[in-house]
């Protein structure tokens, strides 16, 4: 029982029923299970971003770029549907998903080879791929007008009682379960973020882990770029504009260590989904939505101090016990 209450997805999945029942308490109809869905699915897309910056975080990483990537895939597959309607919308989502993917190679080719820290890479990744998108849009935006019917019911089909995003967000988080805790590569990944070094004597290749984790992120931000665009029916360079830090707070209140090594599919879940939670609540208990990029960072900051705290109390925990051995 006491290493239950120790894990801390039971602490998080005990504030979101909290968060729940509060907010219920002040208006009977957040609780239903509409609502609830529809929270849900509002959460789909910070699940996915949150899961494939997991994967970057926990190699002592970070992508800063992931949201500007998923504005210039969007932008790009919205471009190619405006201009050709035709072109069927599995296609399309195989050409966000392979522009995302492009981009986050780029990322890690330039980390794994030029040896640059990940956080100035992707500062300057951002900045480049927010460039890109005025270029090629000309400064315009895609409007629903111009999109075809066809792209923007994308993610609104109904299967099963649940949006089509919805069933995204779970197989996704199920395929990134299976990768980290059954696969060679989840193990390399998790390996790399405990000890480098040790990971390379033990036959791990460094760079092309980490190159991996920066392909994972961009795949998962490609695909979220025709989700973005198709749910929000817009293309422009203010997509997502800022969306960076709900995606690392998912992975930081989900208890992804910044230091690398730590981190769970459930709890990065979790975590997105607290904030989904927390920021649908903020209106119905009267405290502005604006709010809401504030209790991210404090909540980035609270979760960064509850994080160090575990691990040092492991620490002394692991030094104690070296020192009670004969």
């Amino acid at each position: 029982m006491k290493q239950l209450l120790k894990s801390r997805e039971i602490w998080l999945f005990l504030a979101l029923v909290a968060v729940v029942i509060g907010t219920t308490l002040r208006s009977p109809a957040f609780g239903s299970f509409d609502n609830l869905l529809g929270i849900f699915n509002n959460s789909s897309m910070l699940i996915i971003l949150a899961l494939g910056q997991m994967v970057v975080i926990i190699t002592r990483s970070i992508d800063l770029s992931m949201a500007a990537n998923l504005a210039l895939s969007g932008m790009c597959v919205a471009l190619i549907n405006a201009g050709y309607p035709e072109i069927p919308v599995p296609v399309l989502v195989l050409i966000a998903t392979a522009c995302g993917t492009i981009l986050g190679a780029f990322n890690g080719l330039l980390i794994w080879k030029l040896g640059i820290p990940s956080i100035v890479v992707t500062l300057g990744t951002l900045t480049i791929y927010r460039g890109v998108i005025f270029l090629i849009a000309g400064g315009k935006w895609v409007n629903a007008d111009q999109l075809s019917p066809a792209f923007i019911q994308g993610t609104r089909l109904d299967i099963l009682g649940m949006p089509l995003l919805s069933w995204c967000a779970i197989a996704i988080t199920l395929a990134f379960f299976v990768m980290m805790t059954r696969t060679a590569t989840g193990r390399s990944i998790y390996a790399v973020g405990v000890n480098p070094t040790a990971s390379v004597y033990a036959g791990i290749n460094l760079g092309k882990t980490i190159f991996l984790a920066f392909c994972i992120s961009g795949l998962v931000s490609g695909l979220c770029g025709y989700l973005w665009v198709s749910r929000y029916v817009i293309g422009s360079v203010e997509v997502a504009k800022g969306y960076e830090l709900s995606i690392i707070a998912a992975c930081v209140i989900g208890g992804v260590s910044i230091a690398g090594g730590i981190g769970t599919v459930a709890g990065t879940v979790l975590g997105a989904l607290f904030l989904g939670l927390v920021n649908s609540a903020l209106p119905v208990i009267n405290i502005s939505p604006f709010w809401q990029m504030a209790i991210s960072g404090a909540a980035i900051i609270l979760a960064v101090v509850f994080n160090a705290r575990g691990e040092r109390r492991q620490g002394r925990i692991i030094l104690k016990n070296t020192r009670s051995d004969p």
